[in-house]
């Protein structure tokens, strides 16, 4: 079996805005072995141009329904510590150059990691 070889040129990094100890945890919880970075004032967000998302696209009846169903079977559910409007992005950079940014128009509006993945590397091989 050819063991693949490491690209030290490519690289994942989640960027959070939430306080750098919990986007830790979430890193930790999720095994995730890349560089996490906490940007609490969202500088990069504005930078990349990724906005908030209008309430009628972030609650949609069906989340709203969803809630309905955990308070029914006597869930209890806690106020959000977090921008719940906030909308997350992905972008490719290359020599520190942003190539390619994603912003969704809501929350499950994203692409598929494989397409990221096609995007980097084809900005590689240039």
């Amino acid at each position: 079996m050819q063991q693949q070889q490491r690209d030290d040129r490519v690289g994942l990094v989640l960027v959070g805005f939430s306080p750098a100890e919990r986007l830790a945890a979430i890193a930790r919880h999720l095994g995730w072995e890349g560089r996490v970075l906490a940007d609490p004032d969202r500088v990069l967000y504005r930078r990349l141009g990724i906005g908030r998302a209008p309430l009628w696209r972030v609650y949609t009846p069906s989340t709203v329904a969803i809630y309905g169903r955990a308070a029914r079977r006597g869930e209890r559910l806690r106020r959000a510590e977090e921008d719940t409007r906030q909308l997350g992005g992905d972008a490719v950079l290359v020599d520190g150059i942003v190539t390619r940014v994603w912003r969704p128009a809501s929350p499950d509006d994203r692409p598929a990691a494989e397409e990221v993945v096609a995007v980097a590397a084809a900005a590689l091989d240039r």
